[in-house]
């Protein structure tokens, strides 16, 4: 995952560490803590798509949101466009945030059940944004929506639906990198290569890349031509999804992929 001399990564992350401190079991003990990322870096260059995988507790989450400047690293940079992003004042970092969205997991709890969907989707825009009723149509038209679903509330659909409602939010600012934790894992089956060929359907048509998050290793593979294999807050494996899923050289990622093609079968 080298990029090309002279070529700037669209997001770079540089010796990233994230240790949480938790509850002292004593008052006069120093607090205990858990190191979630070790030392993780990776690069991920515009329109190549990383997806990170790992079973639950490997940092794939805690990734996810320092590449998405959600909370900053213990120790480490991520760079976007070669801009540190823990290193920006609040408003530049409110101004890049354009360029680089979220879809999260659960439609059900990751969009607010008071607010329409019209509002739900212009959340990312800047505050008094000209073309806003425009922005939000065009992005839930291009999700499969009906832009008159802008009256609606998240209740009123399925969960695919409510997916493609988060996915119109990520999209409504024409960002530049989407990070995708876990899209499709909480929908049905039958919904979720329906919701995978819409992720490819944009990128094609808007040119975004994706950073995928995801246990599912089929999911990646349909969507990644890169990825990175995580365990306990490190890197274990890393390359072409190809080489990676089908000529595994580490054990951990080697047990995935059986453990893959055990349910698959």
């Amino acid at each position: 995952m080298s990029t090309p001399a002279g070529e700037l990564p669209l997001l770079a992350l540089e010796q990233v560490t994230r240790r949480y401190t938790l509850p002292r079991e004593r008052l006069l003990q120093p607090a205990p803590g858990v190191d979630a990322l070790r030392g993780v870096s990776l690069t991920l260059r515009a329109g190549h798509n990383l997806g990170i995988v790992g079973e639950s507790g490997s940092g794939k989450s805690t990734l996810a949101r320092i590449a998405m400047a959600l909370e900053p690293p213990s120790s480490g940079r991520v760079l976007f466009g070669g801009r540190d992003l823990n290193a920006l004042a609040p408003g530049e970092l409110r101004a890049a945030r354009r360029d680089f969205q979220m879809v999260f997991q659960d439609p059900y709890s990751s969009l607010d059940p008071r607010q329409r969907v019209g509002r739900i989707v212009a959340e990312p825009l800047p505050v008094g944004e000209a073309d806003a009723v425009g922005r939000v149509a065009e992005a839930l038209e291009a999700v499969g929506l009906r832009a008159s679903d802008a009256t609606r509330h998240p209740h009123e659909f399925s969960g695919g639906q409510r997916q493609r409602v988060a996915i119109a939010r990520a999209l409504v600012t024409r960002p530049k990198l989407i990070v995708a934790d876990e899209p499709v894992s909480a929908l049905d089956v039958s919904v979720q290569a329906q919701v995978l060929n819409l992720l490819v359907d944009l990128q094609q048509r808007f040119g975004m890349t994706y950073l995928l998050i995801s246990h599912d290793l089929a999911v990646v593979d349909h969507l990644c031509e890169e990825v990175v294999v995580m365990r306990g807050g490190e890197v274990v494996e890393r390359g072409a999804s190809d080489e990676v899923l089908r000529a595994p050289q580490h054990a951990y990622t080697r047990a995935l992929v059986s453990a893959a093609s055990t349910l698959g079968a």
